[in-house]
């Protein structure tokens, strides 16, 4: 896809605007700018003193440390599946 065919969604986190660009769909694009809105929102409640900078780090630690044990989990998951084909 060239540059002037990618989707363009405008989503709001954490109360700014943004323009997002990719080549996903613009549900999933506002799917996603949810979750992370939530997810800011989520540790802003409980870490009051936080600014915007070290708000949106915690809030990137706290998604790849997510991501990184579902794909520990999935990973598993698969050579639990190809044990039981091996059999």
């Amino acid at each position: 896809m060239t540059e002037p065919d990618k989707n363009r969604i405008t989503v709001e986190i954490y109360n700014k605007t943004y323009t997002i660009m990719g080549d996903e769909p613009a549900s999933h694009v506002k799917l996603v700018a949810d979750l992370v809105d939530q997810k800011m929102n989520e540790i802003r409640r409980h870490n009051g003193h936080l600014d915007t900078t070290r708000l949106a780090v915690l809030t990137a630690v706290n998604t790849m440390n997510d991501y990184v044990k579902l794909k520990a989990d999935y990973a598993k998951l698969v050579g639990s599946i190809k044990r039981k084909e091996d059999k």
